[in-house]
């Protein structure tokens, strides 16, 4: 299971292959926000070398486009359809219907590249349902940074409640990966990172953006099963298999088929 997506700038193509050693998961090329205007070319044109690289990991790079609407939208997708690049997804921002999903797939001209739309305001957040439904898309992020600035709501933790449990309720009827929650600005502090991924793992979800190298480990170990749940989670299936499959008793509660499943979830999620 995938769970650490760290962002590395376009233009800083010296840090590409230092992300990629990280040990995150996925590495994500950002050809937006952390991009300025005079360096979209530069970064855009260091993103498809790096992929065309025998040196890089292709499947396990993301490349974060400019959002739709913008004078770059359409040279990014361009880029990534013609060049030798065969990449892991096409991370989307500022999604905020289906329409920007399609004129992707369209551009794509039947290349088969996983889309990883970002809900990052109010407008995103009422259509997600239809986002996470849509052709392509792989698995939802959250931009909680963005959302915060759209919504004018000045904190995080519960004031996000909403929007969190909205985009993992719309990946799971969707049948989508558990999505990636956002970042955490706060470089030094390692309590709130941890606090972070713990809160973000209670409401579902399975994953997290990180903005630094230094957050890779605390996040992979974050968003892996305890001890304690990975004990539990052996002795439900102990006793299940023991039951041959029916209800049984454990520890004074009852063990069911959902209770089983959920067992068994956590233990995958180990490979």
């Amino acid at each position: 299971m995938s769970h650490c997506y760290l962002f590395v700038p376009g233009h800083r193509s010296d840090r590409f292959a230092k992300a990629q050693a990280s040990q995150a998961n996925f590495i994500i090329i950002d050809l937006e926000d952390a991009v300025a205007p005079q360096d979209k070319t530069l970064a855009r044109n260091n993103a498809v070398e790096w992929l065309a690289n025998p040196a890089s990991v292709r499947h396990q790079t993301i490349v974060r486009i400019n959002g739709w609407g913008t004078e770059y939208f359409a040279q990014d997708v361009q880029a990534l359809r013609d060049g030798d690049c065969e990449c892991g997804a096409i991370m989307v921002p500022k999604v905020e219907s289906v329409q920007v999903l399609q004129e992707i797939s369209s551009q794509l001209q039947g290349r088969s590249i996983p889309l990883i739309p970002i809900i990052e305001s109010a407008l995103g957040l009422l259509h997600v349902q239809s986002i996470a439904q849509a052709h392509g898309v792989e698995r939802l992020a959250f931009g909680s940074v963005d959302f915060q600035l759209d919504t004018g709501i000045p904190s995080e933790g519960q004031a996000l409640l909403f929007a969190r449990s909205s985009i993992v309720i719309a990946s799971a009827a969707a049948q989508l990966k558990a999505p990636i929650d956002g970042v955490t600005v706060q470089l030094d502090d390692a309590s709130q990172l941890h606090q972070d991924i713990q809160y973000a793992k209670s409401l579902g979800f399975g994953a997290k953006l990180c903005i630094h190298p230094s957050q890779v480990s605390a996040t992979l170990t974050g968003f892996q099963p305890t001890p304690q749940e990975v004990d539990w989670a052996r002795e439900v299936c102990q006793a299940s298999q023991e039951a041959m499959g029916h209800a049984v008793r454990l520890h004074g509660k009852l063990i069911d088929l959902p209770v089983v499943l959920r067992a068994k979830r956590i233990l995958a999620d180990l490979a």
